[in-house]
């Protein structure tokens, strides 16, 4: 593989006139040095691409590389580089150690990247490139997703319309209308008739009353928990009023947007295997119950062929680079607080395959063990049935420093002093949330490597002591690394570590058995055992929820914990290691296409709001060259 050399600079320009001054490799010329086939690649332009998945039928018989998760400390507001750390440990295996490898990411939502965080393209010289084209559209996978999900979002609330003001008869002939005189079911059609126990196949030979149970979903608007999506932070769409037209004959229903990423469809091209098993995700996914309480699926509404159209391309990684030149899979954008958190299995599965026994996948799961890892492990390691060999947990002095008692840490505020000063008491007492994260990763069987990311204002001492608690709490070793600064190079020692602890035994293991216990009970094992919580508070709305989705046959789910990432609990201003509280569950639903059951946490929201002064600010495009400035 051609490596690309960096032109490391002090100061540090900017992320995007970094990633602009690195001429990245013709993504066609990566796809042939990792081991694709002319044919197993789509061009979407010059750097990126998509890669079909035939390429792992081709080598299934191929051991899988080492498979390292990349997971974190609770950050503070300002994230503490783990996407940075996830592509600066990619860069130096590959070019410090001459490994193969491949980094797995999620794609960003625009949410967040004209909101407050920005990009997430990595950062310094630990970065994908052309990270305008990673942190924007990519490929318009997103896209793909808002637009299945409105479209049954649309699909569900037409459906109500049409059966509130017609017959039986008239809702039925419209439903299956005859064509030159001769009525035909169409195939998703027929699976409805087999999942009512209707064994006629001649549409006019029905009864009246299986016309009925036919043609009427009968959906009890009160129970419905889909909802429409877009990519953007607008938190006036938290709750909507819709139906207000008079066309619409009075039907109206309050409901809600939530960001896109935090779809169920979003899940489900996170979670499949291939076009087959997504189709089969997507027809179960459950939109509500009927009046009796039965659940209604995305089969019931007829959708699920026109969805999984929509999604055809999107199911496909998309293909890109490192500032040095390895390769990077780019493929579905769940957040971790608010969904599970984690890139695709597909992109792992392809990517293990291409690296071969001796390579490496560093995958990335979403803020910190409590919530990415967790999920990581739980649900989509269940469901893929990879192991991972080693867990790398980011930290940075600054967090510590915040979860030891620090001031608040603010964005777009001036840092407090005390992070830009040594202060060893505040580091000490802050080790506590980074010791909770590893017992954490213990609990799963796994070898824990802590990477400390280095910021120019941390002292020698206060990096000497994190390294110091890291291993007496069992970490198996605690690197300080430089890559932001120094790319692949400064993180050549947290490399080398990574190496040594894939070498050891792992193992891994579930947290708690999804099939024997119950809903509830899995929600109490995860907040007392990740967590640190003495128990939980349901309310009688989530316990009819629970008893719903248990008949419902939902209960053997693994459980998709919605929660604050800025602190262990779910109040984030609780820092450190608190222990004590009761975790309060206000809500639950159930995302049954993607395989999970989806307690929200507290006030956490599915719709995230914009600042003050957002990122877009400072986003614009030069009128001449087309180069776009501001991103980061």
């Amino acid at each position: 593989m051609r490596v690309l050399s960096l032109d490391l600079k002090t100061p540090v320009p900017s992320d995007i006139d970094i990633a602009r001054a690195q001429q990245p490799k013709p993504v066609s010329e990566l796809a042939s040095e990792i081991g694709l086939l002319h044919d197993e690649l789509e061009l979407y332009g010059k750097y990126k691409g998509k890669v079909s998945l035939s390429t792992l039928v081709r080598l299934k018989n191929r051991q899988n590389g080492r498979y390292v998760v990349v997971a974190g400390i609770n950050p503070t507001p300002l994230g503490e580089g783990k996407s940075t750390t996830s592509v600066g440990l990619s860069q130096a295996l590959g070019s410090q150690l001459k490994c193969n490898v491949f980094a797995c990411l999620r794609q960003p939502s625009q949410g967040p990247t004209f909101g407050i965080k920005g990009g997430a393209a990595g950062g310094g010289y630990s970065q994908v490139i052309p990270m305008e084209e990673f942190n924007l559209h990519l490929t318009g996978d997103i896209h793909a997703v808002t637009a299945a999900n409105n479209l049954l979002a649309a699909a569900i609330d037409a459906r109500m319309f049409h059966e509130s003001t017609q017959t039986d008869q008239a809702l039925y002939n419209r439903l299956v209308p005859a064509k030159k005189g001769v009525r035909v079911f169409s195939d998703i059609q027929k699976r409805r008739l087999n999942k009512l126990g209707i064994t006629e196949s001649d549409p006019d030979k029905l009864t009246e009353e299986e016309i009925k149970r036919f043609a009427r979903l009968d959906i009890d608007p009160s129970t419905i928990t889909w909802v429409r999506v877009m990519d953007t932070n607008d938190r006036f769409l938290r709750k909507i009023t819709i139906g207000q037209a008079s066309t619409e004959k009075g039907k109206t229903r309050e409901t809600q947007f939530d960001i896109a990423v935090a779809s169920e469809i979003m899940a489900v091209l996170a979670m499949t295997t291939g076009l087959a098993d997504m189709k089969q995700r997507l027809s179960r996914m459950v939109i509500g119950s009927d009046s009796v309480g039965n659940a209604v699926t995305a089969d019931d509404i007829g959708v699920t062929g026109a969805l999984a159209v929509l999604m055809r391309d999107a199911i496909k990684p998309n293909l890109m680079q490192t500032l040095e030149g390895t390769p990077v899979f780019v493929h579905a954008g769940p957040f971790a607080n608010i969904a599970h958190g984690n890139s695709s299995i597909i992109a792992d599965k392809i990517a293990l395959k291409l690296v071969g026994p001796d390579g490496f996948v560093v995958t990335e799961s979403g803020f910190g063990s409590d919530i990415g890892f967790e999920k990581f492990c739980n649900i989509k390691c269940r469901y893929s049935g990879l192991v991972p060999n080693a867990v790398v947990i980011v930290t940075t002095v600054r967090a510590l420093k915040m979860h030891g008692g620090g001031p608040t840490v603010t964005p777009g505020a001036p840092l407090p002093k005390e992070y830009n000063e040594e202060h060893l008491d505040l580091v000490v007492k802050g080790c506590a949330n980074m010791i909770k994260h590893i017992t954490n990763a213990h609990k799963f069987g796994i070898p824990v490597v802590i990477a400390i990311n280095k910021f120019h204002f941390d002292s020698d001492e206060e990096l000497k002591v994190v390294r110091e608690k890291a291993l007496e709490a069992g970490a198996f070793d605690a690197v300080v690394s430089s890559h932001w600064s120094d790319g692949g190079a400064g993180a050549r020692d947290l490399a080398l570590a990574v190496d040594k602890a894939t070498r050891e035994p792992s193992n891994f293991r579930f947290l708690y058995d999804a099939e024997n216990l119950t809903i509830e009970e899995k929600i109490e094992t995860i907040a007392k055992e990740i967590y640190g919580a003495d128990g939980i508070s349901v309310t009688p709305e989530v316990t009819a929820k629970i008893q719903r989705f248990t008949e419902q046959g939902f209960g053997g789910l693994p459980i998709c914990m919605a929660k604050t990432h800025l602190s262990l609990s779910h109040d984030a201003t609780l820092k450190g290691a608190p222990t004590g509280f009761t975790l309060p569950i206000r809500d639950i639903r159930a995302s049954v296409g993607a395989g999970f059951v989806f307690p929200l946490v507290g006030a956490i929201a599915t719709m995230p709001g914009l600042p003050t002064r957002p990122c877009f600010f400072d986003i614009d495009i030069d009128d001449e060259t087309e180069d776009i400035y501001g991103l980061f």
